[in-house]
């Protein structure tokens, strides 16, 4: 009797990268990143939030203002995270899972760590030069990238 009531692997690894998305602090947009070995197996994950040693409660969150005051020049996104959470071993060849379409600069630490494949499922920002960077260069480099369509079956969680 075939099995049908399992999670696929990427209903699996794009379930991890929304959890994570869950440890964010960001009011506005929580992301979540899962980096899978060739092997179907988790090499990191990841979230945007600040670097390390910086108190999240202590630095900003806003979105608008002076530029010092908003936090785009401190907040680490979740690809570069947990691309820099990765302890051992190469990431080549392996697939990053991340809910939130990745930025130019994220698309370069993308490319050089070997990530071969990005699975995302949201791209809300797709008429961006970020974005559009970010995908002219996965496009000259191999870099595939294909939009998550769930299965629409929902899977709970009891804590």
């Amino acid at each position: 009797m075939k099995r049908t009531n399992y999670l696929t692997w990427d209903e699996y690894f794009m379930s991890i990268a929304k959890l994570s998305a869950g440890r964010s602090k960001d009011n506005n947009t929580q992301v979540g990143a899962c980096i899978v070995s060739r092997e179907n197996k988790i090499l990191s994950v990841g979230y945007n939030g600040m670097p390390t040693g910086c108190c999240d409660d202590d630095m900003p969150w806003e979105r608008t203002g002076d530029e010092l005051e908003t936090k785009y020049p401190y907040v680490c996104h979740a690809e570069l995270n947990a691309i820099l959470n990765r302890s051992t071993g190469s990431l080549e060849g392996s697939r990053l899972y991340v809910t939130l379409f990745p930025c130019n600069e994220c698309a370069k630490a993308i490319i050089q760590c070997g990530i071969k494949e990005i699975i995302y499922d949201d791209d809300k920002y797709a008429d961006s030069n970020s974005i559009i960077a970010s995908k002219k260069m996965f496009d000259m480099t191999g870099v595939k990238y294909t939009k998550y369509v769930p299965s629409g079956r929902v899977y709970k969680i009891d804590m």
